[in-house]
């Protein structure tokens, strides 16, 4: 018997109604927001995630699952999306139309990395970019973007904390600052810090490690040039006014390298560590890394399934599993035929409904609709057909209703 691969889920027909409902609620924020879908392959060329995440982070480091195809051309299952969809941008001219340029997807990625809560090394997320605007208001809508989903989910008590990583002007002061620190500190440090501290020191700020994470290494917004100091309080300014509430947390850096300038993350406290339900931030230059015109773009991504934990962890029904409305039972070949185009009917009336096809005895069917959680049953036997009325019986309060064949079609019609 074979198994899943490790780190791997199939998500079983008892819970994708669970991924449905987030996927809705996703398509109606999105209109809400006049974001467009779009799709890109699960694989990329590997040099777009070496230039566009970044040679110095884990993600390239240790996480790519990277393959040569039968050309000998070296190709990787895409990390996360952002990279995907910049690329795209600038072989489809995307950024030639319309700006501000408004995008989301819903795509699986894939890291190697050891299995967690909430975090597989295929699992799914949800991101929204926009292409095109440079300014606070943009990085202010794509946080309210953010904020309304999870209230359309009704979850309320997520934190929001924001921070600037400053840009190519300021940020080589705040590095040869954040050198200076960890070089003082040095023994303090886990191995793979001591690396970063020689290829990117801004990457310490990220480590997990318990022995990095209590040294207090300067700040970054003691750093921001006069230009990101600006539009960092700016959108401070446009949140409060927007009912966000938020704090700065100058220890978020993200784990990619393309960011620049704001960067925020939404935060629950309940899931272990692991806490970070959705991250994000601004890119202006990855256009431009990858070969194209520079372009600025903002956005973010969530993992669907440390959502769906999330959602599950506050109590929070994530709708409602599909079952048949009704249940037609026949008894005897010919009333087998009979619920077959009762069914039908149904169907076309827009009723879920469902009738035996495995031959089972009326016994074994009302057993396999209470299985089902049918709302109602109608049994079809010899009489039902000669008299041209049937049985409605209701599953929950046990009432029951006759009518003939229209009215049958009718009552569903006007009561499911």
């Amino acid at each position: 018997m074979y198994i899943v691969p490790k780190g791997t889920k199939d998500v079983l027909p008892s819970e994708s109604y669970k991924w449905r409902y987030i996927e809705d609620a996703v398509r109606r924020v999105a209109a809400l927001f006049s974001l467009k879908e779009i799709r890109t392959p699960v694989f990329e060329h590997t040099e777009l995630f070496l230039r566009g995440v970044g040679n110095t982070t884990d993600v390239v480091n240790k996480e790519m699952y990277t393959f040569d195809d039968k050309s000998g051309r070296s190709l990787t299952l895409k990390p996360e999306g952002t990279a995907g969809v910049a690329r795209s941008v600038l072989e489809n001219s995307l950024a030639a139309g319309a700006l501000p340029l408004k995008m989301y997807y819903i795509t699986p990625v894939f890291r190697y990395e050891q299995p967690q809560a909430g975090r597989l090394r295929e699992h799914h997320q949800f991101g929204a970019e926009i292409y095109g605007a440079d300014t606070a208001e943009c990085d202010a809508e794509v946080i309210t973007i953010v904020k309304t989903f999870f209230d359309t989910l009704g979850l309320k008590n997520l934190s929001v904390r924001i921070n600037s990583i400053g840009c190519p002007e300021c940020r080589p002061r705040y590095n040869e600052a954040l050198t200076r620190y960890y070089t003082a500190h040095e023994g303090d440090l886990c191995g793979d810090c001591k690396t970063r501290l020689h290829k990117n020191p801004l990457r310490l700020l990220d480590c997990k490690n318990p022995g990095c994470k209590k040294l207090t290494p300067p700040k970054i917004t003691d750093f921001l040039c006069a230009e990101c100091k600006s539009r960092f309080e700016e959108l401070q300014e446009l949140l409060t006014a927007l009912d966000v509430p938020f704090s700065v947390d100058t220890n978020i850096v993200r784990g990619l390298d393309y960011y620049t300038g704001v960067v925020f993350e939404f935060i629950n406290g309940n899931i272990g560590a692991q806490s970070t339900v959705c991250g994000g931030g601004r890119y202006n230059g990855l256009t431009e890394e990858l070969g194209g015109a520079r372009i600025p773009a903002v956005g973010f991504g969530m993992g669907i399934e440390r959502l769906i934990m999330t959602l599950e962890e506050a109590g929070l029904f994530c709708g409602e599993d599909e079952n048949p409305r009704v249940y037609t039972a026949p008894i005897g070949k010919p009333a087998s035929v009979e619920c077959q185009k009762i069914v039908k009917r149904l169907r076309e009336a827009g009723v879920a409904a469902e009738t035996d096809i495995s031959g089972r005895s009326l016994k074994a069917q009302m057993k396999y609709a209470d299985k089902l959680n049918a709302g109602y049953v109608v049994v079809v036997g010899e009489n039902e057909i000669e008299q041209g009325k049937f049985t409605i019986k209701n599953m929950k309060n046990h009432d029951k209703y006759e009518r003939d064949l229209e009215g049958l079609i009718k009552f569903f019609k006007e009561n499911i």
